[in-house]
């Protein structure tokens, strides 16, 4: 739906810059509780979570499309990120369980697949239903399909209720809610620093820290805790979860920067542009599959580590870019960027999902696109600040709009793909994380 930002708030005459709130009732809706969501799906059934999921989608999207104002708007996004959340807590866990365990490795490749394949299709779906109709058909044109979805869903087995009585932890998901929505607003504020100042950083910093210790205490206490922290005593666990976070850190500069040097390369037509944009998600959708077979023949850690270093270069390589005449250069670096995210998106997953219980897989596999979502919103904000600080040093360095904007370019590629490469050397101190057999 980034394709029809512009013409959304243009049609309710808002600033560009409100179009933030557009995505934050939704990215801070379905991250704070997906987690949650999780827990409810090992509880209570994936199946059940998911109809439940697509049902809150619908309305939402249909909602969304027929808001007559801003503020509604606003509001029904919240609702869609609810939906969302229930939708992507337990998408990974549902799915999993079509497969026998011994083919896990297959299930999260395809689970990998379609998620590639959906960010690939997603702006030039949504760029054609722009033009056609105009920015609502983003959203009614999916209802019917979270709608068919769901009929289709009562074909599926139903996973069966953990427990006859559950008990669920209120005092967790309260806590874990709060932490999630005060992080994610942090970052958000530490844009905003030289026009609101240090104050709304801290308020929402410190909540996030009040929050974790209660959460913590919760868990500890909880008979049926949200997320059993023990887990991340496993320092390998730990350490491959940070990754994620860094991985999806810094792939998101490809949607971040890349589109605003594309303009720039002379010869270049907007429909060619975004092709180039998707070769990322095409080098995912191959390598997906791929990935989820090699699981077996070759370690899962093995891959993860290959995948995270491939992407890192493919970044670090992007920012070598200096004009049009490096167009097939910059494809070369996206591709090889988009098979080493593919490879580490199925490992990565394999690996949450079999390091935690059987009886949590919805919460690990919340938990593995909960790093995605952290990685992505902390890229919003670090990246955005590094390429608009690169940029004005350049320019009061005495360079000219043009090489200022190459400058940062260059910079932010080069920190973020250098950054990775950097922490995974870091890692090689315990190398048996990537090279040793995995602890389970």
């Amino acid at each position: 739906m980034n394709i029809a930002f512009p013409y959304i708030v243009g049609d309710f005459g808002e600033p560009m810059a409100m179009i933030q709130w557009v995505v934050i009732c939704y990215v801070l809706t379905y991250a704070s509780l997906m987690l949650v969501f999780g827990k409810l799906g090992d509880l209570f059934g994936h199946r059940r979570i998911f109809g439940i999921g697509l049902g809150v989608s619908a309305v939402g999207l249909l909602l969304v499309s027929v808001s007559p104002s801003f503020e509604g708007l606003l509001f029904f996004r919240f609702l869609q990120g609810l939906g969302s959340g229930l939708v992507t807590s337990v998408g990974p866990a549902l799915i999993i369980a079509l497969y026998p365990d011994e083919q896990r490795g297959r299930a999260v490749g395809m689970f990998t697949l379609i998620y590639a394949l959906g960010s690939m299709l997603g702006p030039s779906v949504g760029g054609w239903l722009v033009e056609q109709f105009d920015w609502r058909a983003v959203f009614w044109f999916r209802a019917p399909i979270a709608l068919f979805s769901l009929v289709l869903l009562t074909t599926l087995p139903a996973t069966a209720r953990r427990l006859e009585k559950p008990s669920y932890d209120i005092a967790g998901s309260i806590t874990l809610i709060l932490a999630m929505s005060s992080f994610l607003l942090t970052l958000n504020q530490l844009q905003r620093l030289e026009a609101q100042g240090i104050l709304p950083v801290l308020g929402f910093a410190l909540v996030f820290a009040l929050s974790v210790a209660g959460f913590i205490r919760a868990e500890n206490r909880a008979k049926e805790p949200i997320l059993k922290l023990g887990v991340f005593k496993n320092l390998d666990f730990t350490i491959v979860n940070l990754t994620s976070c860094l991985v999806y850190l810094s792939t998101f500069s490809v949607m971040l920067i890349i589109p605003f040097l594309l303009p720039r390369l002379p010869g270049l037509p907007v429909s060619m542009a975004g092709l180039v944009l998707a070769i990322g998600f095409v080098g995912a959708s191959l390598a997906a599959p791929i990935g989820g077979r090699l699981i077996g023949p070759l370690r899962a850690n093995w891959i993860c580590f290959a995948g995270a270093t491939m992407t890192g270069l493919g970044i670090l390589a992007i920012g070598q870019v200096t004009g049009g005449e490096d167009l097939w250069w910059m494809i070369g670096a996206l591709l090889l960027q988009g098979i080493g995210t593919g490879l580490f998106q199925v490992s990565y997953m394999y690996i949450v999902t079999g390091t935690l219980p059987l009886a949590d897989r919805g919460v690990s596999g919340s938990l593995a696109m909960l790093t995605r979502t952290i990685g992505v919103v902390a890229s919003v904000t670090t990246l955005t600040m590094t390429f608009a600080w690169m940029r004005e040093a350049a320019s009061a360095g005495g360079l000219d709009e043009a090489e200022s904007f190459q400058n940062a370019f260059q910079g932010t590629f080069t920190l973020a793909g250098g950054g990775l490469l950097v922490f995974l050397l870091a890692t090689m101190v315990r190398s048996r994380v990537w090279l040793g057999r995995p602890e389970q």
